[in-house]
């Protein structure tokens, strides 16, 4: 069943009650009381002790579990009334106002949301009025979000102009989209028209975006784990090894990898995997003297000639 990100926070809120009433609760009880996989569920509480009563890092919510059991440690201490500083109210109001006007929000949720904003801005006192003279702007994404999750109710096609980063170039392409999910960034995944394959399209590369009269039908898919991350290769992919300097040591954050040893001067030797080797000359190119790849030879090569032309377009060019 396809999840956004509105229903897994209502999830995330009700586990919450569910678990303060039920101290020790079994992994297994709790997922099927939710109607979750185990491993969704686990995933949730990853993120939970990262919520809490205050985000200046106090009073956060103290949950853990040894796999069997989920333990709460201080429910008492989070269900105490909470009090804003006048910071902490003044940027919850304008949150609150401005995910009010998101047009991917049932109607329902819209309504609560106002009711409390309300309520926040009268016992927020002088700090409320202050907020209003604020406002935030979602930029296009929240748009893209809201027509892929109509399309996704009802069943729809969606036409898309998107960007691909690996080809540096938009395409047309029609897709029957099947589940929106966030890792990082907020994606769509669907069954692509272009190239008759599940593919998955992050929503703030999403150029335009049509809705139309025909319907959705991909195929039966089982959805992927994304557990472990958007990006899971495979044991038989081609290995590549990238060595990064200390201003590219962010590589071995962003990019699934299977090794990352310290070598001299504070860089690493990264080792990783790939189904497109060839996509990585583009993060050669990005990393410049922070980084090169060291293997495969003919990727390495490939890099090094990448580059080159890169500089002899750029020096024709001034």
């Amino acid at each position: 069943m396809a999840t956004n990100a509105i229903d897994q926070t209502r999830r995330m809120l009700s586990l919450v009650t569910y678990l303060r009433e039920r101290p020790g609760a079994h992994v297994q009880d709790v997922a099927r009381a939710f109607g979750i996989t185990e491993d969704e569920l686990i995933s949730d509480l990853d993120v939970l002790p990262m919520c809490g009563t205050s985000f200046r890092g106090g009073d956060l919510l103290d949950i853990d579990t040894d796999g069997d059991r989920i333990w709460w440690h201080n429910p008492d201490d989070v269900a105490e009334p909470l009090r804003l500083a006048a910071d902490e109210a003044t940027a919850l109001l304008v949150a609150a106002r401005a995910v009010a006007t998101l047009p991917g929000l049932r109607e329902s949720d819209r309504d609560a949301l106002v009711r409390a904003t309300a309520k926040v801005e009268t016992a927020a006192g002088e700090s409320g009025a202050a907020s209003s003279r604020l406002s935030v702007t979602f930029e296009a994404e929240g748009g893209v979000f809201a027509d892929v999750d109509r399309a996704i109710s009802e069943r729809r096609r969606l036409w898309l102009r998107y960007y691909s980063p690996a080809r540096d170039e938009l395409t047309e392409r029609e897709v029957d989209p099947i589940r929106l999910f966030a890792v990082g960034h907020t994606y769509m995944e669907g069954w692509c028209r272009l190239s008759e394959a599940r593919r998955t399209f992050r929503l703030d590369r999403v150029a335009e975006i049509r809705l139309l009269d025909a319907p959705a039908a991909p195929p039966e898919l089982e959805l992927r784990d994304l557990s472990a991350g958007l990006v899971q290769p495979a044991a038989e992919d081609p290995e590549v090894v990238i060595e990064v300097g200390t201003g590219g040591r962010w590589v071995a954050e962003y990019y699934p990898h299977d090794s990352a040893e310290e070598i001299p001067d504070g860089g690493l030797r990264i080792t990783l995997r790939t189904p497109d080797p060839a996509s990585l000359r583009r993060l050669a190119l990005r990393l410049g003297g922070d980084g090169r790849i060291v293997a495969p030879p003919e990727l390495a090569d490939s890099a090094r000639e990448a580059a080159r032309d890169a500089l002899a377009a750029y020096e024709d060019a001034v």
